[in-house]
């Protein structure tokens, strides 16, 4: 079974029963219903057409639903409209499908989550994890959105910010390596660039490109984490950063600073530098402090303290973590690096042992598992 096509045929054959006239929430139960179908059936017998079969067993699975709820049984004409099996137009409605999602009567929260759970193929638990949530509220927030727009038409498209904040959602889960998403959220992103201009679309363009040029130097051989200051900077995608760099300095040039193009200038310092020890850690703070005024965001203000930790010192550093909520993911992952750069080997080694505990990913918690065995091993010399 071909899950990554799957995958890829979602957002499609959504979008399509939506256009014809089905609710997005009982939409998106039709299409679950056909890719469970798909899964038990497909592999004694492939269809010839993938995704035309899948809008076939969708539609039919939503006109099934519509007869048995008795205020939708208006819907039964719509059964003359059943899409014929064959081949369908192969037209990409994912992007377009992201503006619809993100309809008015949702708040941007709310629409971000709705569309990485329904277009994005994310699980409620990853999206929990990018909103640094409990699993239970995002589950809450997903089904509250769901009921909203249960019955509402979709013909009042969502606005450009909401769209962005689920694409750069999508891109990281995928960058981090549990659900291979960045390219898709790459591609859908180049494709709103060329159709607005907007210089917040160039910055998250950017901003991914930057990201995802150092992709193949992310991981060693083992799977293991490498992480940036020890990475093989040869195996960087040049083109790649070149292209970043290039929109990222023409959405500069406009005067309209966002968010997105404030991070796309921090990972371009970051390509810039030939090595590690080079890096312009005085002006990536800076940048910092322009996200911050921006975001207010505390996970910037993280990200914050470990540059003014290589900028100022370590001391400085836990200065301003200690401002921080110790509760924060990745808190205590930061506060030993620091603590290491300190020279406090017992108080790094402890730490990393237990933010290995509070890692999401199995990756993360294998590194910092053998951070904190190295450093035990150093003090035992």
């Amino acid at each position: 079974m071909d899950e990554v096509l799957l995958r890829s045929l979602t957002p499609s054959v959504l979008a399509i029963l939506v256009r014809r006239g089905a609710d997005f929430a009982a939409a998106e139960d039709a299409v679950q219903d056909a890719l469970v179908e798909a899964v038990r059936v497909w592999p004694a017998e492939p269809p010839r057409d993938p995704k035309g079969w899948l809008v076939t067993v969708a539609w039919r699975r939503f006109l099934d639903g519509a007869r048995a709820d008795a205020a939708r049984r208006r819907r039964e004409d719509l059964v003359d409209e059943e899409p014929a099996p064959g081949p369908t137009p192969a037209v990409d409605d994912t992007l377009q499908l992201y503006f619809l999602c993100a309809h008015p009567s949702l708040t941007p929260s709310s629409a971000v989550a709705l569309t990485l759970r329904a277009v994005g193929g994310l699980t409620t638990r990853q999206i929990a994890q990018a909103y640094l949530v409990p699993e239970a509220t995002m589950a809450q927030r997903i089904s509250r959105a769901k009921r909203t727009v249960s019955g509402v038409r979709f013909d009042q498209p969502g606005d450009v910010a909401t769209v962005l904040r689920v694409l750069y959602l999508v891109f990281n889960e995928g960058y981090s390596g549990d659900v291979d998403l960045a390219a898709e959220a790459i591609r859908l992103t180049r494709q709103l660039a060329a159709a607005i201009d907007h210089p917040e679309v160039a910055g998250l363009l950017a901003l991914m490109l930057l990201h995802h040029a150092r992709r193949a130097a992310r991981t060693a051989p083992d799977g293991s984490l490498v992480p940036l200051a020890e990475q093989d900077r040869s195996l960087w995608d040049t083109k790649a950063i070149a292209e970043g760099v290039e929109i990222l300095q023409a959405a500069l040039a406009r005067d309209r600073l966002g968010e997105f193009q404030a991070q796309a200038a921090i990972a371009a310092l970051h390509a810039d530098a030939p090595t590690a020890e080079e890096t312009d850690w005085v002006q990536i703070v800076e940048w910092y402090d322009e996200l911050t005024r921006l975001t207010d965001s505390p996970v910037v203000r993280l990200n914050r303290a470990v540059a003014v930790g290589e900028a100022d010192g370590p001391r400085a550093g836990l200065a301003a973590l200690a401002a921080l909520d110790d509760t924060l993911p990745r808190h205590t992952a930061v506060a030993a690096y620091l603590h290491e750069r300190d020279g406090d080997l017992s108080t790094a080694s402890r730490l990393y042992a237990e933010a290995a505990r509070k890692a999401p990913h199995l990756a993360e918690r294998d590194h910092l598992t053998r951070q904190a065995a190295r450093l035990n091993a150093r003090r035992s010399r």
